[in-house]
């Protein structure tokens, strides 16, 4: 079995943690386990499987209830029972985000920089459009402009698709030519994507998890209870840190970019924790027909093939 300790200090680490975002982290299981096995769940279940993060009945059903009021999750009420599943508006913005946190590898730079220009947004949705933009990996590069490496479009249209303001905004798709650039460019990603800060926090997530992955190695045998638990925590911590990097190319990544080692231990350590958390899934949480069915097919996809 894997040492208590492991999985104790990163629990009690999340517990500490001020202020506790129960909600973030009902949106981590909703996204990467519940959506997968039918999306739908007793509420008496989520509590129970949350308990051990340090969350009270009461703080999970204030998170419940505020995401509810966000349009994150829709309630069904079957008797005295009330369940709980991601609303299309909680989906869709989920796998925006799992494109990313589910991918085997970077993608390969062609040069290429899709360009943002909100000229004929309404000042009231400007600043909701900037916060879904960053979310997206999208830096400010000048005074209203926002750009990203990529000349991927499908997150950005479905956004502004959303956002109804496909006809406000002014996308272009620019490339850089000259190799001279390049130096410049590196610079503008330093200072435009806050590249220091986000180095440090995945040396802090992999500081944190490669004790727990070592350990696991050496288990022969892992609780269900704990796979799940690690599984949860490993994926909600570095959601986290996604969120604030663009996933930039290596041309304009400092030498020895940390985020290639994070993805790799994710990676491994979700591979190896992946089925025993399926089973505590399957056998202790309950939706209105019983328990949860098994994974849809697409859970297999992530991170390149599970096993």
């Amino acid at each position: 079995m894997i040492r208590p300790e492991y999985v104790d200090d990163l629990l009690a680490g999340f517990a500490n943690r001020r202020p506790l975002r129960a909600g973030s982290l009902i949106i981590s299981v909703f996204g990467d386990s519940l959506s997968q096995h039918g999306n739908s769940i007793w509420l008496g279940s989520l509590i129970k499987a949350l308990a051990p993060f340090g969350l009270n009945s009461r703080q999970i059903r204030t998170a419940v209830f505020r995401l509810v009021k966000e349009d994150w999750l829709v309630s069904r009420q079957s008797g005295r029972r009330s369940y709980y599943s991601f609303t299309d508006f909680g989906i869709r913005h989920y796998e925006k985000a799992a494109r990313r946190i589910y991918a085997s590898q970077g993608e390969d730079w062609n040069g290429k920089w899709t360009v943002v220009i909100p000229a004929f947004v309404a000042n009231e949705k400007r600043d909701e459009l900037r916060r879904e933009l960053l979310w997206l990996g999208y830096g400010v590069i000048a005074p209203g402009i926002l750009a990203h490496p990529s000349g991927v479009r499908q997150s950005l249209d479905e956004t502004l698709q959303e956002m109804g303001i496909t006809d406000k905004v002014v996308v272009l798709l620019a490339e850089t030519e000259e190799l001279a650039s390049r130096t410049c460019l590196k610079q503008l990603a330093h200072s435009s994507w806050k590249l220091d800060e986000i180095e440090t926090r995945y040396e802090q997530f992999l500081e944190k998890f490669r004790p727990l992955s070592k350990a696991i190695k050496r288990a022969k045998k892992l609780d269900p209870k704990d796979c799940f638990l690690i599984r949860t925590l490993l994926i909600h911590e570095y959601r986290r840190i996604l969120l604030s990097d663009a996933a930039l190319p290596v041309e304009l990544l400092p030498v020895n970019w940390p985020g290639k080692k994070a993805l790799e231990l994710t990676a491994d350590l979700y591979g190896a924790v992946h089925k025993g958390a399926m089973v505590y899934i399957q056998t202790n949480m309950e939706t209105v027909d019983g328990q949860l069915p098994g994974a849809d097919k697409k859970y297999y996809s992530r991170f390149g093939g599970l096993v």
